[in-house]
């Protein structure tokens, strides 16, 4: 049962290693009266802008569900506390919920989450007040493969996708982590990537990128760890119900970029 219960929480962990190390969506949609430039640019490149209130003094973030998928209040609790501790908004930061049809298109490649951001996003950027957009699907990733699977991606600077279908079936397996505990490290895990890490948009200050997997952390515990040797180091946190949290030098990173 030990052998089992270990696999499958360093089976969980795998989950985030793929988490968004190569999604990256930009185009040039555009509607009259609304300029959504500044939120269809590249992962990472708003970074600073999450981060600081040199120019944005609050953050407006729209989660997008599809009917039965609704995140867990625990997630987005923690969430917001996560976001709360890393970055300067005076102003606030405000998360608004809003249930959509399904779209019938899963399994989804990365280009279908873009065109389902376009028909339901609302929200953008504006005056002070920097707008995030999260979308939270009803099926899997046509990424997935038997033994890895993908739980979420970043694709643009301020655009993420999780796959609720894929959390609640691996949520349901024998001695899973909870889906409440999931939901949040996935959350926490993908807005780490918007912020820049590691080193897609967001100077590391020291030597921690991790060689063989883009975009992430080489530090043991570290919430944006991504190579197996991550799940040693979380499996007490996630029995515990202790969502992983940013190692020191990450958080350095973020500091550097204008963050806390």
């Amino acid at each position: 049962m030990f052998k089992y219960k270990y696999a499958l929480l360093l089976f969980f962990v795998s989950l985030l290693t793929v988490s968004c190390s190569t999604d990256n969506a930009q185009d040039d949609d555009s509607v009259p009266g609304i300029d959504k430039t500044a939120n269809l640019q590249g992962l990472g490149d708003s970074a600073s802008h999450l981060l600081s209130d040199a120019e944005f003094t609050s953050m407006n973030i729209e989660i997008v569900y599809v009917n039965g998928f609704q995140p867990n209040q625990a997630a987005l609790a923690n969430f917001k506390t996560f976001l709360e501790e890393r970055t300067f908004k005076p102003d606030g930061i405000n998360i608004s919920l809003r249930a959509v049809a399904s779209s019938g298109k899963a399994p989804f490649s990365i280009e279908e989450i873009v065109e389902i951001e376009d028909e339901t996003r609302t929200i953008y950027n504006a005056g002070d007040e920097i707008a995030v957009y999260i979308y939270i699907a009803d099926g899997k990733s046509e990424k997935d493969e038997e033994n890895k699977l993908t739980l979420g991606s970043a694709f643009r600077n301020t655009s993420m996708v999780l796959y609720g279908k894929t959390i609640e079936d691996f949520a349901s397996r024998p001695n899973a982590p909870i889906e409440s505990d999931i939901e949040a490290a996935v959350l926490n895990h993908e807005f780490g990537h918007l912020f820049g890490l590691v080193d897609i948009g967001t100077e590391p200050q020291s030597d921690h990128k991790d060689d063989d997997n883009k975009g992430h952390c080489n530090v043991e515990d570290c919430l944006m760890q991504a190579s197996i040797e991550f799940g040693s180091g979380i499996i007490d946190e996630i029995e515990g119900g202790r969502i992983p949290e940013l190692g020191e030098h990450c958080i350095r990173d973020l500091q550097a970029a204008g963050g806390r």
